[in-house]
């Protein structure tokens, strides 16, 4: 039951979260200040402020930042919000400035939102911490949160939009992990702490470089304190990229596209994370000046006229079953689109689909930049998120 005392302070947080906003990744860092020779950053926080021991090195995200304090505590700082991680054997800081969210270990009664971090949280072995789901149970593909629901240790608590209030606040839920579709219903932001439930955005989406989204499971690796296991998984995509790397680019033409059922052609912005995969995997995105980098827009649609002059001579088309559920073959292909018989790739047997589940399987970047590596060398066995579609069999 809250005091008096804690919705008061609460309604305050609110209050000037609304006028003033959370303190930001960048305008956090520049509060910093150093003392002493050891370069000791202190950190606002309380209103004695809090000492900085060290600070997490991130290899490519940019949207995040952990710090971990002389008392033990953990601070994980995103655009929009501040948490304080509060280890099992720590008492809570007094004074602690009002924007700053408490999270105390174990964690646990986690509301995802964000379904792209449940794979990080399966990596990590770490379901069991989220016991609400912006998902119902056949929308997942990651088996262990299918099998969390079919249990019911984990249950749907509403989309993002329509979360069930009475359900989260009566089983204590300890945080809300949303993805940027929130921006669009704020009015669920200023309840949910209302309620006294913390909100923060994963923004790895708008990460620039694919494994800045990999590394954000540094981020729930220090919320969890599996930092070792999280430091880990993502060397091993790491060292994926690292070996590409080390081969000449093949200077093949690439196209990732989806066939609407309105008859336009979605594809990738040129500033996506996709079109930054295929020219790591060693490829060149055939689309080159599409879309507004600042946008953080991932897909154009463009009408089949206009993708046809631009694409017909690609190496290779990708189709995204993400949406429609895919095809099975060629022939199914072509009876989205018939004009796709004139394409190059089609004629000589260079298309692949990606497998449904790819946009859950976060962890997969690297595995994927290495499927499309190996489709442009032609190397078509062992592929994990590609598949190529072959003619039917008369």
């Amino acid at each position: 039951m809250m005091t008096g005392r804690k919705k008061s302070l609460l309604l305050a947080c609110l209050f000037l979260a609304g006028l003033l906003g959370f303190c930001a990744c960048g305008s956090f860092a520049d509060s910093a200040e150093t003392e002493g020779a050891g370069g000791t950053k202190e950190i606002e926080g309380t209103e004695a402020g809090f000492n900085c021991e060290s600070s997490m090195e991130l290899a490519y995200a940019e949207n995040f930042s952990v710090d971990y304090l002389k008392n033990g505590c953990t601070l994980l700082t995103t655009e929009d919000a501040r948490i304080l991680v509060v280890p099992e054997d720590k008492e809570v800081p007094e004074g602690l400035d009002e924007d700053l969210a408490v999270i105390k270990r174990p964690v646990k009664k986690l509301y995802l939102v964000a379904s792209a971090a449940m794979d990080m949280f399966d990596a990590l072995d770490a379901v069991d911490t989220i016991s609400f789901s912006g998902q119902e149970e056949d929308g997942w593909y990651i088996p262990s949160a299918r099998e969390a629901m079919e249990r019911g240790d984990m249950v749907y608590a509403g989309k993002y939009s329509q979360p069930d209030y009475e359900m989260i606040v009566s089983e204590g839920c300890s945080l809300a992990i949303e993805n940027r579709m929130i921006s669009h219903s704020p009015e669920v932001v200023e309840m949910l702490k209302k309620f006294e439930i913390p909100v923060v955005i994963d923004d790895s989406s708008f990460e620039t470089h694919p494994l800045g989204r990999v590394e954000w499971i540094k981020f729930y690796g220090a919320l969890l304190g599996k930092e070792e296991e999280a430091e880990k998984l993502f060397a091993d995509q790491l060292a994926i990229l690292k070996k590409m790397e080390q081969e000449e680019a093949t200077g093949k033409t690439v196209v990732f596209f989806y066939l609407t059922s309105n008859g336009l052609v979605q594809v990738r912005e040129s500033s996506d994370y996709i079109p930054k995969m295929i020219a790591l995997a060693g490829g060149r995105y055939i689309f080159d000046d599409l879309g507004d980098p600042d946008s953080h827009r991932s897909t154009v649609n463009m009408q089949i006229e206009e993708f046809y002059d631009r694409a017909v001579d690609a190496d290779f088309l990708i189709y995204n079953s993400s949406i429609d559920g895919g095809v099975a073959s060629v022939e199914e292909l072509l009876d989205k689109c018939a004009l796709l018989e004139d394409f190059k790739a089609v004629k000589n047997g260079n298309v692949f689909c990606t497998t449904n589940d790819m946009y859950q399987q976060s962890m997969s970047i690297g595995y994927l930049m290495e499927d499309i590596h190996k489709m442009l060398l032609g190397k078509k066995e062992g592929m994990k998120y590609l598949f190529q579609l072959l003619e039917q069999e008369k």
